[in-house]
């Protein structure tokens, strides 16, 4: 599927607010409200959408802390880096990021302390012998984060 002009600004549309009335989106792209609900349709169908969110406020919700860790693995065969991304696709771990560099993983947790996020250490790198070793960044300040995506 290509997407035309409409389809693009429909997403930049959704982006910002995936509640935004089909009316509303209909008068932004200059088209039909039958043709705006028949696209967003056929963009979730071919996955262009994934799904529609709720953005929450970390902090609001206690977890003030946002640490980013690398971690290194120490066997690297497809069924160990299987198990590894498997083990970093846990509710404690807000994204998981395989790369290339000196580290095998990126991964970015949001914690309400350094204790729980001691605990997650413990039970994420510690205790796994595929763990060569890890590295941890604790961010200042959270001065941009989001999930916009700008179509090509």
């Amino acid at each position: 599927m290509v997407l035309d002009d409409f389809d693009k600004a429909l997403l930049e549309h959704l982006q910002k607010d995936c509640q935004t009335p089909l009316r509303e989106l209909a008068e932004a792209v200059h088209l039909s409200t039958a043709s705006v609900q028949r696209r967003i349709q056929r963009l979730k169908k071919e996955g262009y959408i994934k799904a529609n969110v709720a953005v929450l406020d970390p902090d609001k919700l206690g977890q003030v802390i946002t640490i980013f860790v690398e971690v290194r693995a120490d066997k690297t065969h497809a069924a160990d880096l299987d198990a590894l991304k498997a083990r970093f696709s846990g509710p404690e771990i807000q994204q998981c990021y395989y790369v290339t560099g000196e580290a095998d993983f990126m991964l970015v947790l949001l914690v309400p302390s350094m204790r729980r996020f001691q605990q997650i250490c413990d039970a994420l790198f510690h205790e796994n012998p595929n763990v060569k070793w890890f590295r941890t960044l604790v961010a200042l300040d959270r001065v941009k984060t989001s999930q916009e995506v700008l179509p090509a």
